[in-house]
């Protein structure tokens, strides 16, 4: 039997090859999608926790993602801040997001203060020297990419000079004085948030309690890091889960129908073939076992495919866009097998259960 299912599958190679093709793209499908998701969270996570602050103050009623807030906060109450006893440094800092070409986060930065949360490491150039000078990390800048001290890049419709490349994971992959950018966005003398560094963290909780009764803080929104962290997940990102449960759904589908499709039409063609089976003594069971061992080889066949082609592409995203964040995950890639394999079985499950039920004699009679 297992030479049989071999025997049939090389028989009609398009229509084997194109049934794995199918499965193949379900899996990268849903192994990308949610790559690129959770790295944009991870990458977030990544360099929100390298800026060295212990703790984030937000806006009233602000959300942990507050980078698509605007800047509400004028940034002059830092000094507020800076004056409680436990508070060794306070930054104000604002995040825009931009969709330019790609998706990222860019950070308006007062550097003396943000520069000692954790200095900054300088592989080439130094800190601002105006107010159209624009700092970078080692990713936006990576070799292939062609960036150097003083070249000028366009960013929000405006060119700025770049005048130092430093390592990344601290804050964004762009880092603009906090006035200049403020000034682009409309939001002059405003800020985002502000990053906090305790002079002990065992003082977390004090400067909570400190910040909340401080005139004109006592709405703010105060997270320590690991809290933000924490939030930092797909279930609190707003719609993730429902997007990603889309896409999946319809990749699913996708292979679905595509192995439905194959399976019943080769069962038909197949019909004389099955009748002589059970002529000889098959059973039910042996013939729904053939037709689901068929379905489940492109299925294996498909999904290392589609596995292997995730890599391919992650490598060339890596090489044409370093500063997008491809995670894949080994939860995601085995969720991704497991459903793409049960979806090419459930889909051959009704041709199988057909082929099982046809009567030896009418199958032998079939032209």
């Amino acid at each position: 039997m297992n030479k049989l299912v071999f025997a049939n599958l090389i028989h009609r190679p398009m229509r084997s090859v194109i049934s794995a093709a199918a499965i193949a793209i379900e899996v990268v499908m849903i192994i990308s999608v949610a790559a690129i998701f959770l790295g944009q969270i991870d990458g977030q996570k990544i360099r929100t926790n390298g800026v060295g602050a212990d703790m984030i103050v937000g806006p009233p009623n602000a959300s942990f993602i507050n980078a698509l807030g605007g800047a509400p906060i004028p940034a002059k109450n830092v000094e507020a801040l800076r004056k409680l006893p436990h508070i060794a440094i306070a930054s104000p800092v604002i995040q825009k997001t931009s969709l330019g070409s790609s998706l990222e986060i860019l950070y308006g930065i007062d550097y003396p203060s943000f520069n000692a949360l954790r200095p900054f490491v300088f592989l080439q150039g130094g800190p601002f020297q105006g107010p159209n000078d624009v700092i970078v990390d080692d990713v936006f800048a990576a070799p292939g990419a062609g960036y150097h001290v003083g070249d000028t890049i366009q960013v929000l419709g405006h060119p700025f000079r770049i005048c130092g490349i430093v390592e990344s994971g601290k804050g964004g992959r762009k880092m603009f004085q906090i006035q200049t950018l403020g000034d682009l966005i409309g939001s002059e003398g405003k800020a985002s948030l502000f990053f906090i560094k305790s002079d002990d963290e065992a003082n977390q909780e004090a400067i909570r309690k400190e910040i909340l009764s401080t005139p004109g803080f006592q709405n703010y929104q105060i997270w320590t890091m690991h809290e933000w962290l924490s939030l930092m997940t797909p279930d609190h990102i707003p719609g993730f889960d429902i997007a990603l449960n889309v896409v999946t759904l319809i990749a699913t589908l996708v292979g679905f129908l595509v192995i439905f499709l194959s399976m019943y039409t080769a069962i038909l063609e197949r019909t004389r073939e099955i009748g002589i089976l059970k002529s000889m003594g098959a059973s039910k069971t042996a013939i729904v076992g053939m037709v689901l061992r068929e379905s489940a080889m492109m299925a294996v066949v498909g999904i290392a495919a589609g596995i292997a082609l995730t890599y391919a592409i992650h490598s060339a995203l890596a090489h044409k866009f370093p500063s997008l964040f491809f995670e894949i995950t080994s939860d995601w890639t085995v969720k991704a097998a497991i459903i793409a394999f049960l979806g090419a079985v459930l889909g051959a499950a009704y041709p199988a259960f057909m082929a099982a039920r046809k009567d030896p004699i009418d199958a032998l009679s079939y032209e």
